[in-house]
Parts: C-alpha cells; sequence; structure tokens
C-alpha cells in the first residue's frame, strides 16, 4: 500500500487520504494513518508545488552546475555537499556517478548573470572544487513527471503516403 500512496502522491500531492483510498481500494482512516507514519518516518519529505515560472515571468533561470570535486580523507563528498547545500540559490545536490562529474547541482537565478556570478564567487573558490561546468536550461518539456509543454513540440507534419 506504500508505494501505491507514494506514487499516487509523487504525481499530485493535492490527492486527499479519501481519493487516495479509492483509487487503492481501501479506506480513508488506513491511508490518513499510512501518510502520517511516512512523514514522521521522513520518506514523504515534504510537498512541492511545480510552477511554470514560463507563464509567470521570464526571468527566472535554471543552470545545472557539473563539480569536479577532491574528495576528503575520511568525509569523502559529504561535508562540501552539505556545505553547498544550504546556500539558497541551490535546489538540489546529487553525488553522480558515470560521468566526469562528481556533483551535479541545480540552482536558480534571476540572470544568466545572476548564476555565473554564484559559480565564480561561492562555489569555484571552495577549497575542494577542482573544476566546474555550467548548463542553462532553455526549456522544460518535462519535470517532476509532469509535461510542461501545451503541445506545441508535437509533431504535426503530415503523413506522406508511397
Amino acid at each position: 500500500m506504500r508505494k501505491q500512496i507514494l506514487n499516487l502522491l509523487e504525481t499530485n500531492s493535492k490527492l486527499s487520504p479519501a481519493e487516495i483510498a479509492a483509487m487503492i481500494g481501501s479506506d480513508e482512516v488506513s491511508v490518513a494513518n499510512e501518510i502520517k507514519a511516512m512523514e514522521e518516518e521522513k520518506i514523504i519529505c515534504g510537498y512541492h508545488t511545480l510552477i511554470d515560472w514560463e507563464k509567470v515571468e521570464s526571468d527566472k533561470v535554471t543552470a545545472l552546475i557539473g563539480l569536479k570535486i577532491s574528495p576528503v580523507r575520511g568525509e569523502g563528498f559529504d561535508r562540501i555537499s552539505t556545505r553547498i547545500s544550504k546556500f539558497s540559490e541551490v535546489k538540489s545536490v546529487y553525488l553522480m556517478s558515470g560521468s566526469s562529474n562528481d556533483l551535479m547541482l541545480t540552482i536558480e537565478g534571476n540572470s544568466l548573470k545572476d548564476i555565473s556570478q554564484f559559480v565564480y564567487e561561492k562555489i569555484a573558490p571552495m577549497d575542494t572544487v577542482v573544476s566546474t561546468a555550467t548548463y542553462f536550461v532553455l526549456k522544460k518539456y518535462k519535470d517532476h513527471k509532469v509535461i510542461m509543454t501545451d503541445g506545441h513540440g508535437d509533431d504535426e507534419r503530415i503523413p506522406v503516403m508511397a
């Protein structure tokens, strides 16, 4: 039952326990108790609203920042990751495998200049940061399992008959 509840809440956190119960064939009290238990166990860490900022303001800029880190003996990447996580501009911090980047950050700013300034003033000077690579998000097509386009990217070509 937990995985069913989590899958539904991940897609739509506004679902009520009654709605979830109806969808998974359970009762409202059991679902509400299970959600409360998962919140207390920190399985459910919070609830988020996904906003399409392009429809509200065009100034918000999102970037992915790849970091090559020199890990600290006995601490690995934890100390630097915790320190980076405290910046308000940082939306997420991930330890990566299979790439030249050790950490991948998602950050937001009001302009390209804000983001570049954040990287060169706050991230790059950190003692264990070896290098950075900045990737700016030009357009979001899907975010948190939600399609962000209004179908304008659909293939509307006329089929050619042979």
